[in-house]
């Protein structure tokens, strides 16, 4: 009898020294998470309830804030372009970035350079990926001398142009963003049993009605995934905009990230800037709980 308290005793100590252990490799990144992420969404939801401008006395102001918001025509616009932007991303990075997965999955030859190829955009430097399609953008650069050659006279001026602004980043962001979800995909496919595929071709599928009747539907919780993060960066938009147009030409490229950044730290309107934050938070929110009800249902 006491053989067995001893031992009780023994995996008891063990398990509390395993569970300190957790907590303190837990602890760095829950630390980090309260001072940088907790406490800035609780401090911005107070302040968004304020006239806050870091300069004068603070006053509580109530819904004013976020009732001057969709009377704010230039949040319209920001807001109005974030889902723009998102419409005309989203779709095309996932589909792309599923298409080339497939490719690259299939035994190609120098499959494993193409991977390399397709994914140097993800990784290489923002700053330096706008610089090189600036160039290209440029009004004598390469796409236009591309169009010329083509036979096209009225060539637009990309980046200076309100009807084609919003379009030229919108391109730069699914060139850069296939790679990440190539990736994603090429993952989700080494999952998918070879099985299937074996009796796809003794009932006699070719290449595209297997794409269309086992690859995608066995890919349906990578899609989804792939699909709610890609949103959410969507909708996080902020340096490629910033550093391409800054916004412009007018308010054509204007997104809410930007417009945020521009109340808070260009008009010092720190309390209006966090009640368009509590709304960016908000439309996140959503999608995330969407995303984790969607995946309760098929893990059911």
């Amino acid at each position: 009898m006491s053989k067995t308290n001893n031992k009780t005793k023994r995996d008891h100590a063990i398990t509390r020294r395993n569970r300190l252990h957790a907590y303190l490799f837990l602890a760095p990144n829950f630390i980090g998470f309260v001072i940088f992420t907790l406490v800035p969404v609780v401090m911005a939801l107070a302040y968004s309830f304020t006239n806050y401008d870091g300069n004068t006395k603070m006053s509580f102001v109530g819904l004013s804030n976020y009732a001057k918001l969709f009377n704010d025509s230039s949040f319209i616009i920001a807001l109005r372009n974030t889902l723009i932007y998102t419409i005309g991303t989203v779709p095309f990075v996932i589909i792309l970035a599923l298409l080339v997965s497939v490719l690259m999955n299939s035994g190609v030859k120098g499959s494993a350079v193409y991977r390399a190829i397709m994914l140097f955009p993800h990784i290489a430097s923002i700053i330096a990926v706008v610089v090189v399609w600036r160039f290209l953008y440029a009004e004598k650069g390469p796409i236009n001398a591309m169009l010329t050659a083509l036979g096209f006279t009225d060539l637009p001026i990309w980046l200076s142009n309100k009807n084609t602004a919003l379009g030229a980043v919108m391109i730069m962001i699914i060139w850069k963003g296939i790679g990440y979800y190539m990736i994603t995909y090429l993952a989700g496919l080494k999952g998918i049993p070879t099985s299937l595929y074996e009796a796809a071709t003794m009932d006699g599928a070719n290449a595209r009605q297997k794409l269309i009747y086992v690859t995608i539907p066995q890919l349906r919780p990578v899609t989804f995934y792939a699909t709610i993060m890609c949103i959410i960066n969507s909708f996080q938009v902020f340096t490629p905009v910033y550093v391409m147009t800054g916004g412009g030409p007018g308010r054509a490229t204007s997104v809410l990230v930007l417009k945020i950044y521009e109340d808070a730290f260009t008009n010092f309107k720190f309390g209006y800037a966090s009640a368009e934050a509590m709304v960016l938070f908000l439309m996140i929110l959503i999608v995330t709980l969407y995303q984790y009800y969607h995946n309760k249902k098929l893990e059911a």
